[in-house]
């Protein structure tokens, strides 16, 4: 007996708000469920936390226009789940750079980055991309996109947990 299964993946324009449903096939089908939901109600660049593992977290941000510019002591992932960005990158100098490698979680950048430049990358749904530690990177979009940021939690995380979780 062969089983078919169908994927149904979401964007900004078209998704369904997750839920707990009963399921009796394997779980990993079943990941980001609540990202463009919480990004079509989010104002650009926000990092909405909403996975967590310890000091570990995934923030869902809204991409639209151009980003500030964002540094962290810890390499950090970004998966873009929809749309297209750009990620421009900028290597520090030393005295931008932060000096507590213990620091968790991505700051912003206090003054325009100084150093070298790196390159952009373009990412399109499903692609990831590297974020270096102790890189300036700034995120652009020409439209609407959906970027999933695979990081520590830090001062820029933004905690919604009672308006994202299920509660009836």
């Amino acid at each position: 007996m062969i089983v078919a299964y169908q994927t149904r993946f979401g964007s900004l324009a078209s998704h369904e708000k997750g839920r707990v449903e009963p399921i009796a096939d394997n779980v990993k089908h079943y990941a980001f469920s609540n990202c463009f939901d919480i990004a079509s109600k989010s104002p650009p660049y926000q990092r909405v936390v909403f996975g967590q593992n310890q000091i570990y977290v995934m923030e869902v941000a809204r991409a639209e226009g151009r980003s500030p510019w964002y540094t962290c002591a810890h390499d950090e992932f970004v998966l873009c789940m929809d749309g297209e960005l750009e990620v421009h990158l900028i290597k520090l100098d030393a005295s931008q750079q932060l000096a507590d490698a213990e620091h968790n979680g991505a700051v912003l950048v206090e003054a325009p980055p100084r150093g070298e430049h790196m390159g952009w990358m373009v990412l399109r749904r499903g692609h990831q991309g590297l974020l270096p530690r102790n890189s300036a990177y700034q995120f652009r979009a020409a439209s609407a996109a959906v970027a999933v940021i695979q990081t520590c939690k830090g001062p820029l995380s933004v905690e919604k947990w009672a308006d994202i979780c299920q509660t009836a």
